[in-house]
């Protein structure tokens, strides 16, 4: 891909105002860039935080030419447009561009936009039609609705940093998967207004928080849970109650997984994929019950076996036998040589203007007729302010200079 300003995407022709920072925002809206629509960052004069965020969870995110990786992989697809809303002419000329926007997004915390003049009310009263992305810690409503929050405080409110990590008895570091599934969910909530406004022609509000969104991620664990009043189960790989849903290190420190839960119909093919035949009618694990009985002598035996030869064997060992649900476990450095990654535009490559060619995580939704596209990279800071200035709102040159000479843009 390279950098290109043709249409593309189902989103094609709708505009975004990206008033957001760090990552749940900015994942909401490089989502809907990558389907199209055309997203303009609103950045204070100094910019997004992230630009400055240049160690994450111990690795550092600098690139050349002075770019920060933290901010080029959340942000890319935008314009940027550097406003100073700490003015009355700032909020004006962003409320000027709300009247020719389908969508306004924010992530800053609960009332920041309202004593701004940039809440939902607000923005109603100039353009009706709206649609307004609120991203919170947790939640519009309740005690802690204005708290602060990150990814880390959202992970442990909603009880994530228990059922995600080792069965250890310590909590679990998610490293900001809430930021991630909260962009997710805001981005289809989103798309669920620009739907409901079709037929109706109104906007509206559209909040998510990351203390929902955790809890969705949670899924069926929940789900059980509150059904049966019982505790969510956790699981050592060690003492798996079924030993065809687990996953066996190989002799080369690679490892591979298995996700067979009608574990006596997969038993005798897993078995003779083993070279282990004796295991089919052994005692100890000729059925599911009794292989969960013997779960720990069972797996270990599995683990010295598995030890034995490099991940490949086993790979073409189960491809031989066939019928086997398994899968390599892989590392981010196996997924650009993957061909089903490959195939399906998962990753793509893309022409960096300043980096050269680098690889980029693609949106990965397939549509049949208005595909996705990667077009641009990560902006400057206020890369795009004269252009949308003129080119959308109408204001002449000798208007951006006295912008300029007043401080309100770069």
């Amino acid at each position: 891909m390279t950098n290109d300003s043709s249409p593309y995407g189902p989103l094609s022709g709708i505009r975004v105002i990206d008033w957001t920072m760090w990552q749940f925002g900015p994942v909401c809206s490089m989502m809907l860039a990558d389907m199209g629509a055309e997203v303009i960052k609103i950045e204070s004069l100094d910019g997004d935080h992230a630009r400055q965020f240049h160690t994450v969870s111990g690795t550092s995110s600098s690139l050349g030419g002075g770019l920060n990786a933290y901010f080029e992989s959340l942000n890319r697809q935008k314009k940027s447009m550097a406003l100073d809303l700490k003015t009355e002419k700032g909020v004006s000329v962003l409320k000027k561009l709300v009247a020719e926007s389908d969508v306004f997004v924010q992530n800053f915390r609960h009332g920041v936009a309202e004593r701004l003049g940039l809440g939902y009310e607000d923005l109603k009263s100039i353009n009706s039609a709206i649609v307004y992305g609120a991203a919170t810690g947790y939640g519009p409503n309740g005690p802690d609705a204005e708290k602060p929050a990150f990814a880390y405080t959202g992970e442990a409110r909603s009880g994530s940093l228990w059922w995600a990590g080792p069965n250890d008895g310590n909590p679990y570091n998610l490293q900001s998967i809430a930021d991630q599934i909260s962009g997710i969910m805001l981005c289809n909530g989103i798309l669920g207004a620009l739907v409901n406004r079709e037929i109706t022609g109104k906007g509206q509000k559209v909040d998510v928080s990351h203390l929902g969104s955790m809890m969705w991620l949670a899924g069926n664990r929940y789900g059980m849970a509150l059904l049966t009043g019982l505790e969510p189960g956790g699981q050592d790989r060690k003492s798996a109650r079924n030993p065809l849903w687990n996953s066996y290190k190989c002799s080369d420190d690679k490892w591979i997984a298995f996700a067979m839960n009608q574990s006596d119909r997969y038993w005798p093919a897993f078995c003779e994929a083993l070279n282990r035949k004796d295991f089919i009618t052994d005692p100890r694990c000729n059925n599911m019950e009794a292989r969960a009985e013997n779960k720990i002598e069972i797996i270990r035996e599995l683990d010295t076996v598995f030890a034995l030869h490099p991940r490949n064997y086993w790979a073409e060992r189960m491809e031989t036998v066939g019928g086997i649900i398994w899968e390599r476990v892989q590392d981010v450095w196996d997924l650009p040589k993957d061909p089903q990654v490959i195939q399906n535009n998962y990753i793509v490559d893309f022409d960096h203007p300043s980096l050269g060619q680098v690889k980029y995580l693609q949106t990965p939704i397939g549509y049949s007729t208005t595909p996705l596209e990667t077009q641009r990279s990560a902006p400057e800071l206020g890369q795009h302010t004269e252009e949308i200035l003129i080119d959308t709102l109408g204001y002449s040159w000798d208007d951006i200079a006295t912008f300029q000479d007043e401080g309100i843009i770069l």
